[in-house]
């Protein structure tokens, strides 16, 4: 096991989640303070969406010209560039256009960096090693909110310190091996739609989380602002979630390797329906802090059992187009996710947001009840 090359990846990656804890909530309360409504702010949150198809879609082919790490550290430069221009040009339609950009190229690091290190980890190892990238991950995100209430919104400093990041992670992987061999091939929606039916429920996770994800960076600061917190609690409730996220992610990791994985993925999926649909009824109780952390626990949970569900079945080239595949689903949630929550937000209740994750785990759990389903994603381990 090179344990090097691992935390070398590892830490690339997460730049990439404290950059974006850092910027993602900044761009929001930026437009919430000029006067956006939600479905403003739920555009400009759905723009890296976007970006996740696009660069979803030529990360195999790039990886094959430059190599994984070469490839890797391009992308890394180019967030770096495009978040240092949200500093400068501090203009709506100019924000939509970079991070259009910051969600293409920052989506190609994930899909080769979450390739690369399911590759790296040996099977008896798998669940815990992928749990510590989820935790690592979201401990990354975590810092960002909790760096940008120190040293505060009101000034560039989370996009300057975001941008600084992604400039210096490049170099941890000079001279790094075991990145995953590729094919220069193009991922289509069609070759999605074929991963679709041979993994439904992973599927249908990985677009769920993709959705909580977005909304907890842009649209869950503004929710707890309207819900009568101000900036700093409503940032440090977004930090309560992520924190939840990373804290349960090493326990799931080792009873993946020791349980059978389909009971802890509906148990994660219960959870976070339970969850969500409480967070309405108790945001001005304490017990609110308790439901952040199930809510993030349950829906990181979900992503990193999905991630050792593809591990287990897929290398190389075929592992880094099951990965692009995952990021085209990300980008899906991502883009219905912030739109779905913004509109209903704005035009039908003040809880859309925790209501439409409750909806959507709870659609989660019946599908995952079906033992074909569920088949579908356990066979390679089973077998």
């Amino acid at each position: 096991m090179p344990w090097g090359t691992y935390f070398a990846v590892l830490s690339s990656v997460l730049s990439v989640g404290l950059a974006l804890g850092m910027s993602m909530p900044l761009v929001s309360l930026r437009l919430e303070a000029w006067g956006y409504g939600n479905f403003a702010i739920g555009i400009m949150s759905a723009m890296p969406a976007v970006g996740v198809l696009l660069g979803a879609r030529v990360s195999s082919r790039l990886a094959a010209r430059f190599g994984t790490s070469r490839a890797m550290q391009i992308c890394l430069w180019a967030g770096a560039v495009s978040i240092g221009l949200l500093a400068l040009w501090p203009s709506y339609a100019l924000w939509v256009m970079l991070r259009l950009v910051i969600g293409s190229v920052l989506t190609i690091v994930f899909v080769l960096g979450e390739s690369w290190i399911n590759q790296l980890v040996v099977e008896q190892w798998r669940g815990r090693l992928v749990a510590l990238y989820g935790c690592c991950y979201a401990l990354s995100q975590l810092a960002g909110p909790l760096l940008l209430g120190g040293i505060g919104t009101e000034q560039d400093h989370g996009f300057w310190l975001a941008t600084g990041l992604l400039l210096v992670s490049p170099l941890l992987l000079l001279g790094r091996g075991g990145a995953p061999i590729t094919e220069a091939v193009t991922v289509t929606l069609a070759d999605l739609w074929v991963f679709c039916r041979r993994l439904p429920v992973i599927a249908y996770a990985i677009a769920l989380f993709a959705g909580f994800e977005a909304l907890i960076l842009s649209l869950l600061p503004v929710y707890c602002l309207q819900q009568g917190y101000d900036p700093r609690i409503a940032l440090y409730m977004v930090s309560a979630v992520v924190l939840g996220d990373a804290v349960l992610q090493l326990p799931i990791g080792a009873l993946a390797d020791r349980l059978p994985r389909r009971g802890l993925f509906l148990g994660c999926a219960g959870l976070l329906a339970i969850s969500s649909v409480s967070i309405p009824v108790a945001i001005h109780h304490p017990i609110i802090w308790l439901l952040w952390v199930l809510f993030g626990a349950s829906a990181g949970g979900l992503f990193t059992l999905s991630l050792v569900f593809i591990g287990e079945r897929y290398r190389h080239d075929e592992l880094v187009r099951a990965n692009a595949h995952v990021a085209q689903l990300w980008g899906v949630g991502c883009l219905i996710g912030p739109l779905i929550a913004g509109a209903g937000n704005q035009w039908l209740t003040g809880h859309a947001l925790p209501l439409m994750m409750a909806a959507g785990a709870a659609g989660l759990v019946l599908i995952a009840s079906r033992q074909p389903a569920l088949a579908t994603v356990g066979e390679a381990r089973d077998s």
